[in-house]
């Protein structure tokens, strides 16, 4: 029986040693108070948007998660909470023959431009991802050029989603 005892006695101390490893690292991120960021949104339930007569920022209204309220929901726009490295990724959808496309823009300057050329009347998409590093205030939206258009429903084929990788 020594021999168990021994055995269990070393196993109990691993656990208190991993566990008390633990609630230290539990300690620090929460000492840290690591801020949690992410969103997702849908386009809209009322199916097409646009085209307009000029430049015009789309408004994600159905937000599915909205961790940190860094996205604003009524403007379309997500505001960077803290200096850090962003990801950010957009699916843009239309049904109809034409072009669509979308403007990412951080602040007021385009970092992405998608175009996508309908050619066949189907359902079409066009997607695009891109990792920003943001000052703490710096904006991010999506933006439909002139004439063009685009397509959602409950299904939520048009999504605008961001997070926080790292804090700098």
């Amino acid at each position: 029986f020594r021999s168990v005892t021994c055995v269990l006695c070393l196993l109990c101390a691993a656990q208190s040693a991993l566990l008390t490893e633990t609630s230290s690292r539990l300690d620090t991120a929460e000492s840290r108070n690591e801020l949690k960021v992410a969103f997702s949104a849908g386009l809209t339930d009322s199916g097409s948007v646009g085209p307009f007569d000029e430049e015009t920022t789309l408004i994600f209204s159905k937000t599915i998660s909205n961790v940190g309220r860094a996205y604003n929901q009524t403007a379309g726009v997500f505001t960077a909470p803290v200096r850090g490295v962003y990801f950010f990724c957009f699916t843009a959808a239309d049904y109809l023959k034409g072009y669509m496309g979308l403007y990412l823009y951080r602040n007021d300057q385009p970092v992405i431009f998608n175009l996508e050329l309908n050619d066949h009347g189907g359902y079409a998409s066009t997607s695009n991802s891109v990792a920003l590093q943001l000052e703490e205030g710096d904006r991010v939206r999506l933006s439909l050029p002139a004439s063009y258009r685009l397509y959602d429903d409950s299904r939520n084929f048009s999504l605008f989603s961001g997070f926080l990788l790292f804090p700098l």
